[in-house]
């Protein structure tokens, strides 16, 4: 069996929002500060919807056979389209179980979005089962399948009332959570140029989002005690092995 979790960064579209508001002579900054003062003016928050957030960041970690790996898609001058095609392609090639935090509310409809707007096709993906029967009963769109397993809809027993942040999930399960940066703190630093910071930070969601699932899949019985402790001995070990300061960071912040 494959699977991914996985975790997307985003920022402004502020080429839609310069073209569309005829906003054509500001910069950037502007540009999103004029697209969300007016979001405020009609919501009372400034969150921008989701066919307007720009993907800067996939980070994904794969579980398959005795391997485990973490890694952000593409390099880090690859432009929206092509991170947005690696992971569908991934999907093509894989066929994984999906594994997010919030993803049904947020991540993959913005990836809808975002991959209408470059033409990428994702056959695979979008089966509901016309040309494959496993997909009639378990795909990736269906709520209440396995095939995409949004965390936090789950564990909330699809209740908005009932739902909790990654942050204070992982903490409240032993996890390092957020380590200095958070989703709120993308966009200034994007425009700084800290996209290797971005996509570091994307990579330790991406963790925290693996370890939640991990600890769910031996609540529904899926691993034992003994399965349990293999695969955070298959993370440290990986990690580990990687040697890089912000998974360092993690390892330090994640008890044994």
């Amino acid at each position: 069996m494959h699977c991914f979790s996985f975790d997307i960064e985003t920022v402004p579209d502020v080429e839609f929002g310069r073209r569309y508001w005829d906003l054509e002579g500001l910069s950037d900054a502007d540009v999103a500060t004029a697209m969300m003062f007016q979001r405020q003016q009609q919501t009372g928050s400034e969150f921008l919807p989701l066919h307007l957030q720009r993907v800067v960041a996939i980070s994904v970690t794969f579980r398959t056979a005795d391997t485990f790996k973490v890694w952000t898609l593409g390099d880090e001058d690859a432009d929206e389209a092509e991170i947005v095609r690696r992971f569908f392609d991934g999907i093509e090639k894989y066929t994984p179980d999906l594994v997010s935090w919030n993803g049904s509310g947020f991540d993959l409809p913005v990836l809808h979005y975002r991959a209408m707007k470059h033409n990428i096709q994702a056959p695979r993906y979008w089966e509901m089962g016309d040309h494959d029967r496993d997909f009639k009963w378990n795909n990736y769109m269906s709520r209440y399948h396995w095939r995409h397993i949004d965390l936090m809809d789950v564990l909330a027993a699809f209740q908005p009332r009932g739902r909790v942040s990654l942050d204070q999930m992982a903490v409240l399960l032993g996890y390092p959570g957020k380590l200095g940066m958070s989703g709120d703190k993308v966009w200034n630093t994007f425009q700084a140029g800290g996209i290797h910071e971005i996509r570091n930070y994307c990579e330790t969601d991406v963790l925290n989002t693996w370890l939640c699932f991990l600890r769910f899949e031996f609540m529904r019985g899926n691993l034992d005690q003994v399965g349990l402790d293999r695969e955070y001995e298959l993370v440290r070990t990986t990690l580990k092995s990687m040697d890089q300061p912000h998974l360092n960071e993690f390892l330090a912040a994640w008890a044994e």
